[in-house]
């Protein structure tokens, strides 16, 4: 399993961006696609997640109403959608991969895109 992250950087507060996450190697269909982030000097927290074969979506607290994370089937991406973005979302986000189960735990999972740094000036 590949995952390849994308779309960080660099807005105000208040604004948007879009991250994406491509997956290969294999296929997904009983896979969920998490994202966490970590800021500094701060655990990596579950961020959204989605089922890749039914398309159920978990979100934080802190972070629904705002970030919406979606799939292309076609394209093998996982998209998490980004407004109103606060201070506070500042974070290197990662996209992870895990097989049959959700879990909110980045501990429990072993499929890992390169981190990509989110950055929300205020």
């Amino acid at each position: 399993v590949q995952l390849q992250a994308s779309g960080g950087g660099l807005v105000q507060a208040g604004g948007s961006l879009r991250l994406s996450c491509a997956a290969s190697g294999r296929t997904f269909s009983n896979y969920f696609i998490t994202y966490f982030r970590q800021a500094p000097k701060k655990e990596r927290e579950f961020v959204a997640a989605i089922s890749w074969g039914g398309g159920t979506t978990y979100y934080a607290d802190s972070v629904k109403g705002r970030f919406t994370i979606s799939r292309d089937n076609a394209k093998n991406t996982v998209y998490l959608q980004m407004n109103t973005l606060k201070s506070e979302d500042t974070a290197v986000y990662h996209c992870a991969a895990r097989e049959n189960f959700l879990s909110r735990l980045y501990n429990e999972y072993t499929h890992w895109g390169q981190g990509t740094l989110v950055t929300v000036s205020s």
